[in-house]
């Protein structure tokens, strides 16, 4: 497996870098944070990142994307990590846009995707429940049929960018028990159905969540996402792709707080000499460095494995390597830059601070490193 960019990601890259360092500066992340803003990101970005082709990435070009592949969105979704970019892209594109590409019939494809593309609709999955633990198929949330289709009834919990969505991908229990990976239908609901609550969180990351109560939301039969009862394999799916892409996403921050805490090393003086002379330091600096290749590797393979049509076995194993490294590579990496900076690290008014929180969600996000090692152990036949 070729793990290096061809000259066109590399481009890609070099024109993303340019765009997120000109547009998305982190004074930027903390205004829309400490301002409380009402959608927690820039709907002119948005656009902007549409008009660049961005949203539609591995959308086809009859659908209204560009019909690139996942290493040329991994290219993106790093340097978007960089600048900690809190627009809804894993909401809306990996985890929304995917679940209408693995499962969506015509209709619903031509319906949204190009609308997705075009910075036009926005979309969240709801489908973790209270006591979930990152298991998808933990849902007590109910479709019955009805004359018109399905009633919805039940909560669902950290829905990123919930509050901004147009629609949501629901998962709900159409047939078994609480905890039966069969019987989960995934259901296309827009936002403002009658009887959808949607109650706007933030997390510590400054990043968007929410909670999503259905009580007696009818849909029709139309709004079903695949086949009724195999939500739960095609979740699957589409959870792997977001498993993947949100590795890469961090790829881009752990690289960006190293090189600014790399920097601080080379110029912060004690004793008339950069505190980046001191041994120890160094040693400590060469580890970041290695889990940062590390990680690296392990990404570039897991969006290559995509891009050459590998069985969902093999994808499954390379998302929760991907997401096991970067989880336990970003939170050392937080940990140590924070250190490294001394005292002014553990203040807020200093960026260093803001990775390190962007580590402890992201590590959180689809399941922490510790779920994904379990979660090969047990593919491997463990």
């Amino acid at each position: 497996m070729d793990l290096v960019l061809n000259e066109e990601q590399e481009m890609l890259a070099r024109s993303a870098r340019e765009f997120v360092t000109g547009r998305s500066s982190l004074r930027r992340v903390r205004q829309l944070r400490d301002t409380n803003d009402p959608d927690g990101f820039s709907r002119e970005l948005w656009r902007e990142m549409a008009g660049l082709g961005w949203l539609g990435i591995t959308i086809p070009e009859a659908l209204g994307g560009a019909g690139l592949g996942w290493m040329d969105q991994m290219v993106v979704l790093e340097e978007m990590g960089r600048g900690l970019m809190p627009e809804p892209f894993t909401s809306t594109v990996l985890l929304g846009a995917t679940a209408l590409l693995l499962g969506g019939s015509d209709a619903q494809r031509r319906a949204h995707l190009p609308k997705i593309a075009g910075g036009e609709r926005l979309f969240a999955a709801a489908y973790q429940e209270t006591g979930s633990r990152y298991d998808a198929s933990t849902v007590a949330t109910t479709a019955v049929k009805s004359a018109k289709g399905f009633t919805i009834a039940g909560e669902k919990i950290q829905v990123l960018d919930g509050h901004v969505a147009d629609v949501l991908v629901v998962s709900a229990r159409t047939s078994g028990a609480t905890g039966d990976a069969d019987g989960l239908t995934l259901l296309l609901v827009a936002a403002d159905t009658p009887g959808v609550a949607i109650e706007r969180q933030s997390r510590i990351d400054g990043r968007n969540a929410a909670l999503v109560r259905f009580d007696g939301v009818e849909v029709g039969a139309d709004a079903v996402l695949g086949a009724v009862g195999g939500g739960g394999a095609l979740l699957g799916r589409v959870l792997d792709r977001a498993c993947i892409g949100v590795s890469a996403e961090m790829l881009g921050a752990m690289q960006a707080a190293f090189a600014m805490t790399n920097e601080y090393l080379k110029t912060r003086m004690q004793f008339g000499v950069p505190i980046g002379s001191f041994q120890a330091l160094k040693h400590r600096a060469a580890k970041m460095y290695i889990e940062l290749e590390l990680s690296r590797s392990a990404v570039l393979g897991a969006h290559r494995a995509l891009d050459e049509g590998k069985d969902d076995a093999t994808v499954a194993k390379l998302a929760s390597l991907a997401k096991a490294r970067c989880s336990d590579a970003f939170a050392l990496i937080g940990n140590e830059c924070v250190q490294m900076h001394g005292g002014i690290g553990v203040t807020d008014e200093h960026d260093i601070g803001l990775f390190f929180k962007r580590a402890r969600v992201a590590e959180a996000t689809f399941g922490d490193a510790a779920f994904h090692r379990a979660r090969t152990a047990r593919l491997e036949g463990y």
